[in-house]
Parts: structure tokens; C-alpha cells; sequence
């Protein structure tokens, strides 16, 4: 089991991240909450992260901070919610968000999360109430990405990673992509409008 890694940021390709332990490569995959509080690529990181291994593949997740993966794995409890999801949830909304709407039961803003009906909404909100005070002690993100030649075709393909419809994906960047932004900005305000 892998529940730490410490080591150089290789490259970040959201939601892609590849550190370098000793000369090790770990490739993981992380929340833009994560991402988005990154050191520039050449710096150390620490990383908690969370083995999942199936029958026929092995995933490693990492995450800046404890609760984030704490949160990661109590979304996964909820019958039809996989990491695919939990990722989606993370990247979309901060821990204080997340536990306010599942404390109001606000099913409609739940389902603006990709990958996210009606009903599993609402088995979100009746198996996580009692749960989500532990899950939100973290601070909301801020931080900037890495500069990338092409920051809006990153953002689209993150985006798209974490499962909205390209087309979907592409209104999102038009509607708040300002001059100048990075993939981590362009994607936190895709992200903010998507579920506005």
C-alpha cells in the first residue's frame, strides 16, 4: 500500500500528475483542488494518496491535503459513486461547498456535477449527512497552474477527463476564459460556472 509520496513534480497534465521519487516515476491522478495548489513543475511535493487496485488495473490517486483524500474515499462509500466521480465532486466543489449541500439536501446543485443524477444525488445527501463535518476541515483552493503553449485545449481536455461532453466542456471555457489565463485558472472558472 502507497499512502504517501514524496518528490520532484515531473509534469502536471490535468488531472495527470508524475513525480519523481528516487528515481522512481509515479503517475497519479488528482482533483483540480489539488492541482490548482501545486508547486511549478522541477519541485518537491508531498502527496497523500490512496492505492485502488482491481482485477485488472491498479490506480494511485494523490491529494495536497489529508481531508481531501479523506473525503475522496467517503464519496466512494455511496453506493454507485466510483473514484471517477469522487475526483469530479473534488475538482468541481470545495469540501465547504460539498458538506453544505449535502447538509441542505440540495439535490439540483449535486447534479451539476458530471457524472451525477437525481437519484444518486439524493443517496448522496441521506448516506453522507451524518459524515460530511469530518470531510470539511481543509481550506478552500487557490493557487495558480503551470503555463502551457495551448492552456485552452489543456482546460478542455481536463475538463472532458473529468466528464463533461466536449461540447459542453468548450461553452464552459468560452463563456469565462480572459486573455492571459493559465490551465488551472481557465478551469476553476469553467468549473464555478458549471455549477453557478
Amino acid at each position: 500500500m502507497i499512502g504517501r509520496l514524496t518528490g520532484v513534480l515531473i509534469s502536471k497534465h490535468p488531472p495527470w500528475l508524475l513525480i519523481d521519487v528516487k528515481g522512481v516515476g509515479y503517475e497519479l491522478e488528482a482533483p483540480m483542488s489539488t492541482i490548482y495548489d501545486l508547486p511549478e513543475v522541477g519541485q518537491v511535493v508531498t502527496l497523500h494518496t490512496h492505492y485502488a487496485q482491481k482485477e485488472d488495473s491498479v490506480h494511485l490517486y494523490g491529494f495536497l491535503r489529508e481531508p481531501e483524500r479523506r473525503m475522496f474515499r467517503e464519496v466512494q462509500k455511496v453506493s454507485g459513486i466510483g473514484a471517477k466521480i469522487a475526483l469530479a465532486i473534488l475538482s468541481a466543489l470545495s469540501a465547504e461547498t460539498f458538506t453544505s449541500l449535502i447538509q441542505t439536501g440540495d439535490v439540483t446543485a449535486l447534479t451539476r456535477v458530471p457524472g451525477i443524477g437525481k437519484k444518486t444525488a439524493e443517496r448522496m445527501v441521506l448516506e453522507l449527512r451524518d459524515r460530511t463535518s469530518q470531510m470539511a476541515d481543509f481550506p478552500t483552493v487557490s493557487g495558480s497552474g503551470a503555463h502551457r503553449e495551448d492552456p485552452q485545449a489543456d482546460a478542455l481536455e481536463a475538463l472532458q477527463q473529468l466528464g463533461y461532453k466536449p461540447v459542453e466542456a468548450a461553452k464552459m471555457i468560452k463563456s469565462t476564459f480572459e486573455e492571459g489565463d493559465d490551465v488551472a485558472t481557465i478551469i476553476r472558472k469553467a468549473l464555478k460556472f458549471a455549477i453557478r
